[in-house]
């Protein structure tokens, strides 16, 4: 059966030397697998160059209830990007974010307030001039909410720690377990969970800070995600904004 929809590239991998697998969050369907045959002819159907990390991609393909790979038989862009390929700190975020999602998002239903969100904030960033160095890790922490993951920020009293494998600010260190971090850095959790991408510019943080943040949420996500693993492309958006 033919479906048109819309779906959100989060990884490429070669299949032959004549088509590649794309996995894609799409509108209708969630996280779904896709084939194409790899062509360069401007007058293709089926581009490759359009499958780019965080491309946003109308599409129509041969879906089969049946099979785990359905082929696209038209594509075109849906959102043209002005910025994120052209940028090479715009293009190490959506490298990073589209590994991430390519990891943590994993439910193959529709969800369209997930699929809304992440199309939102995709072209949020395209279209910003300045001010998104923090934009990462906002987008991250919002992301929780959708994957039932969200922190409780309730009873947080100066001094606490935050234990990150029960999600929660506790009185004292936890003993059970060494998942946790120290007040210091808990207090900045409060501030930091009230950022949007519309105020995170008013928030000061250095590059030590923002580093520091960024693997306290990639450790809170390895904590509730099965076998959710160490990122390649981290250690490539820290050396850039290093």
């Amino acid at each position: 059966m033919l479906q048109k929809t819309i779906g959100i590239v989060l990884h490429v991998l070669k299949y032959s030397d004549t088509s590649n697998i794309i996995e894609m969050y799409t509108e209708q369907l969630g996280r779904c697998s896709y084939i194409i045959s790899v062509s360069r002819a401007k007058k293709s159907n089926v581009r490759a160059v359009l499958f780019q990390p965080l491309s946003i991609i109308e599409f129509e393909a041969d879906y089969r209830s049946t099979v785990n790979l359905h082929r696209i038989k038209e594509a075109k862009i849906y959102f043209p990007f002005t910025s994120i390929p052209y940028d090479p700190y715009k293009s190490a975020i959506a490298l990073f974010l589209a590994e991430f999602l390519y990891r943590a998002v994993r439910e193959e239903i529709e969800n369209q307030p997930l699929f809304a969100y992440l199309r939102h904030s995709i072209a949020w960033l395209d279209e910003q001039q300045g001010g998104y160095a923090n934009f990462h890790l906002v987008f991250l922490m919002r992301l929780s909410r959708f994957l039932g993951l969200y922190p409780n920020l309730e009873g947080y009293q100066e001094g606490d720690y935050f234990d990150l494998q029960n999600a929660c600010f506790v009185p004292m260190c936890p003993q059970q377990h060494s998942f946790f971090i120290e007040p210091a850095d808990a207090s900045r959790l409060m501030q930091f969970m009230r950022m949007n991408y519309e105020t995170m510019h008013l928030f000061g943080m250095n590059r030590a800070g923002r580093a520091r943040c960024l693997a306290i949420i990639n450790e809170y996500y390895r904590l509730h995600l099965p076998d959710f693993p160490v990122l390649k492309s981290l250690a490539v958006l820290q050396d850039l904004f290093d």
